[in-house]
C-alpha cells in the first residue's frame, strides 16, 4: 500500500469544510481526474456512499465508496474496495477562529498489474500532485462559499 499524507490552511469553519468534503457531488468539480460521481447516498451526519470513475495514469477504474467512521466537523473515513483499493481519511482542526486546519491521508494500491512497475513511481508522483490540486481547489470553493455566506449575513 502506498501513502500520502498532505495538510492545508483553509479560511473557513470545520463545519463549511466538513459539509463541503461529506457531498460526493462536489468531487468533481474539485478533483481534476475525478470522472463521474454517482449512486449517491448521504446521511444526515455526512457519511455517505457512492459509485464512481477515476482517471489513473490514462486508464479508467471503477468503483464504490463508503464511509466507515464520521466525527461531524472532525473527521470522515472513507473506504474503497473496488477500482482502486484505498481509503482516504480527512482530519479537520479549528484553527481559533482562524479557520480550519485539513489533513488529507490517503493509503491506496496501484493496480501495479495494469500500470506496471515502471510506470509506478510516475503514477505516484502524479498521485501527489494530484492531492496537491483537490486540496487546493477545496481550499478555493470553501474559502469562496464561507466569504459569499458572511456577505449575506
Amino acid at each position: 500500500m502506498k501513502r500520502i499524507r498532505k495538510s492545508i490552511d483553509i479560511k473557513a469553519s470545520a463545519t463549511n469544510v466538513y459539509e463541503l468534503i461529506t457531498q460526493p457531488t462536489k468531487l468533481q468539480s474539485i478533483w481534476p481526474s475525478m470522472i463521474e460521481v454517482a449512486n449517491v447516498s448521504r446521511q444526515p451526519n455526512g457519511a455517505h456512499e457512492f459509485d464512481w470513475v477515476y482517471k489513473m495514469a490514462g486508464l479508467h477504474f471503477r468503483g464504490h465508496a463508503k464511509t466507515e467512521e464520521v466525527a461531524v466537523g472532525k473527521l470522515v473515513r472513507t473506504h474503497n474496495a473496488s477500482g482502486i483499493p484505498s481509503t482516504f481519511v480527512w482530519t479537520l482542526q479549528g484553527m481559533d477562529g482562524a479557520g480550519t486546519k485539513l489533513t488529507l491521508e490517503v493509503e491506496y494500491k496501484i493496480p501495479a498489474p495494469v500500470i506496471g512497475k515502471i510506470a509506478e513511481a510516475v503514477v505516484l508522483k502524479m498521485n501527489e500532485r494530484e492531492l496537491d490540486t483537490l486540496l487546493s481547489n477545496l481550499k478555493e470553493l470553501a474559502e469562496s462559499t464561507a466569504s459569499s455566506f458572511a456577505a449575506a449575513h
